[in-house]
């Protein structure tokens, strides 16, 4: 890629052409310095912001066709009457403009695209070969440990579904390794007979591989095989008057058959595919997404993606298309509600991401086309409930304004809460909410740094955290242009923590933003409720004011988010051991120091001699865990 010549109408690009040049007069400007190379082209408003981010075949040709000042969208022409400047980065390939367009649309966030919000990975079943006992567990994130990976799942709770299906049928383990060598005898598992107990000899390694093997059928979509087998063993164990055996393989297959029963849409005819079926209502749009792999249906979510401004169906949907399969592998068939821009490059795109062809169809009649139907329609009732909840959302938020004395319903609602233990493993939280509800991609916690703040100081804590906050925003966004600034701050607390607040925004230059304290009343309990303002007296509202449970919702989600991010510290440094910090332990030698040893005290007074008889642990280990011991000493 390489950056094509540009002329520079602002002093943004470098050139010296009127700055008050815009709209498709400042379009038109640039003509003569484009070729007809594909490329990408980014348009930027007069403070730099980026409106749109476009590919094109010929870049010539497509901004030649925005200097036309009649003709357009109304969407197309609010865009254009705002752009003060733009960008242009040429490619070798249509395709590789395609794939750079939706990184930076991913990156950059602009107005007028449209946008996937959501943007989460998706979780996977792993069944780990790291040991004889092979371990069937919940997996997220890059696939590291050896072993088979199944997926991806819809959600943690479609995986935790079939994980509790697999352990019906197959009896498979998920405990962790320490969990497994510590085992004196069966846990509950075993006697509710959702676990073969092999952590105390209870099946051979060969019996175990067997069902790990049936495992690993079922999750490829050869359940009718494993039930086949499984009738035939029943009747060899009942013949061989095995009757204890016999009525365990009939509980298996009971178990298989009501799994298959309580799996929904199951298509015969399609083995791999995603189904994604969108619908749009008011300018809104939600997009349903099923997963079907090994001929089952493994979960569905839906997403809501900001329309650019009002995008019409075929570029909402290539528009999501692209930035859902930015980061993740497509199926090799993927099933569209309706056809998209670009629908040939896409395909090609996706194929190349991939390496190997993938397929993007609008099916018309068939089996696909029964299950677009089913998607479109959760799409659609997925869409109404969340019109409703917006709705809502803006009543309360309207509410909440005039509760307050605010100037107009806030967009971005910022809570803060801490939690410690006396001082010890402190955090700080920070949640966000707007018309949308509670925005979690947008929740950030705070390990609280500072070394002189006496333990249990609460100001102190909100201090750190708020100054850190503020911080950072005035370095990525001074001029507040996106829409990371709050509109208001919830505080956990009173007149004090309030002041504090008010100090730290002050020392940062920012006076601008209402910040509200919530403090429990005179009994401290709910509903009773005292507000509290910089510079005037403390309020209350009415029991059954419905801002009131608002406020309390915000409140103990912040609290909730809190405590769960002080517990997950706590819990990490419980189980950290000195051991961590040595390079080149990683967690099968530390697990064999620890057997060895008894404790990673004993770990570091050991001698060269004795850390190199230990099982696993090679010479240069073992002289890189004494000196790290001993240079320290």
């Amino acid at each position: 890629m390489k950056e094509s010549p540009k002329p520079g109408p602002t002093t943004r690009t470098g050139g010296n052409m009127p700055a008050d040049l815009t709209g498709h007069e400042l379009i038109r400007s640039y003509l003569r310095s484009l070729d007809n190379s594909p490329g990408v082209y980014r348009m930027l408003s007069d403070v730099g912001s980026v409106l749109y981010v476009g590919k094109a075949r010929n870049l010539k040709k497509r901004v030649s066709s925005y200097a036309k000042p009649t003709g357009h969208s109304a969407r197309i022409a609010r865009m254009i009457s705002q752009t003060a400047s733009m960008m242009f980065l040429t490619t070798e390939t249509e395709t590789e403009a395609l794939l750079l367009e939706q990184n930076l649309i991913k990156q950059l966030k602009p107005k007028y695209n449209v946008q996937l919000r959501d943007d989460k990975s998706f979780p996977n079943i792993l069944v780990s070969r790291a040991h004889e006992f092979p371990q069937i567990k919940k997996h997220r994130g890059a696939r590291k440990e050896p072993g088979n990976y199944y997926g991806p799942f819809a959600s943690a709770g479609a995986v935790n579904r079939t994980l509790n299906q697999l352990q019906k049928v197959f009896l498979l383990r998920n405990c962790s390794e320490a969990v497994f060598e510590g085992r004196s005898r069966a846990c509950l598992l075993h006697q509710i007979k959702r676990c073969s107990a092999p952590c105390v000899g209870k099946i051979s390694p060969e019996d175990y591989a067997a069902l790990v093997a049936d495992a690993e059928r079922f999750l490829q979509g050869r359940s009718t095989r494993i039930q086949a087998d499984l009738a035939a063993r029943m009747q060899a164990a009942s013949e061989a008057l095995e009757f204890e055996r016999a009525a365990a393989l009939r509980d298996r297959i009971r178990a298989l058959t009501q799994v298959q029963q309580g799996q929904g849409i199951n298509p015969r005819g399609v083995s791999e595919a995603d189904v994604i079926a969108l619908h749009m209502d008011g300018g809104q749009a939600c997009v349903q997404v099923f997963f079907i792999r090994a001929n089952q249906n493994w979960g569905n979510r839906d997403y809501f993606p900001r329309t650019g401004a009002g995008a019409e169906a075929p570029e909402v949907l290539r528009g999501f298309v692209g930035q859902f399969y930015a980061r993740r592998e497509p199926p090799r068939m993927v099933l569209l509600s309706h056809p998209i821009e670009d629908h040939d490059l896409m395909q090609q795109a996706l194929s190349q991401q991939a390496g190997r062809k993938v397929a993007l169809l609008v099916p018309k009649r068939g089996e696909k086309a029964e299950l677009l139907a089913g998607a479109v329609r959760n799409a659609r009732e997925s869409l109404a409930r969340k019109m409703s909840e917006t709705a809502t959302q803006a009543r309360l938020l309207s509410g909440l304004a005039d509760a307050f004395g605010l100037d107009a319903p806030p967009e971005r609602i910022e809570v803060y809460d801490n939690s410690h233990i006396q001082g010890a493993h402190a955090v700080g939280a920070m949640i966000v909410a707007g018309r949308d509800g509670f925005l979690k991609s947008q929740y950030r916690k705070f390990n609280i740094r500072g070394q002189d703040l006496v333990p249990g100081d609460d100001f102190g804590m909100m201090k750190e955290v708020l100054r850190r906050r503020f911080r950072r925003l005035l370095k990525e966004d001074p001029d507040r242009t996106g829409d990371t600034w709050p509109d208001l701050l919830l505080i956990d607390g009173g007149a004090g923590q309030v002041s504090a607040v008010v100090e730290i925004l002050g020392e940062e230059g920012v006076s601008d933003i209402p910040v509200i304290g919530v403090a429990k009343g005179q009994d401290r309990d709910a509903g009773k409720e005292e507000f509290h303002r910089p510079g005037a007296r403390p309020f209350a509202l009415r029991m059954n004011d419905p801002v009131l449970y608002y406020v309390q919702r915000l409140r103990d989600e912040a609290h909730r988010f809190a405590i769960g991010t002080h517990r997950a510290k706590r819990s990490k440094a419980i189980g950290a051991t000195p051991l961590d910090d040595v390079p080149g332990i990683g967690a099968a030698r530390k697990r064999a120091l620890l057997a060895h040893f008894g404790s990673a005290k004993a770990v570091s007074r050991a001698g060269l001699a004795d850390l190199k008889a230990v099982e696993g642990i090679s010479g240069k280990v073992a002289e890189a865990v004494y000196d790290y011991f001993h240079e320290k000493g």
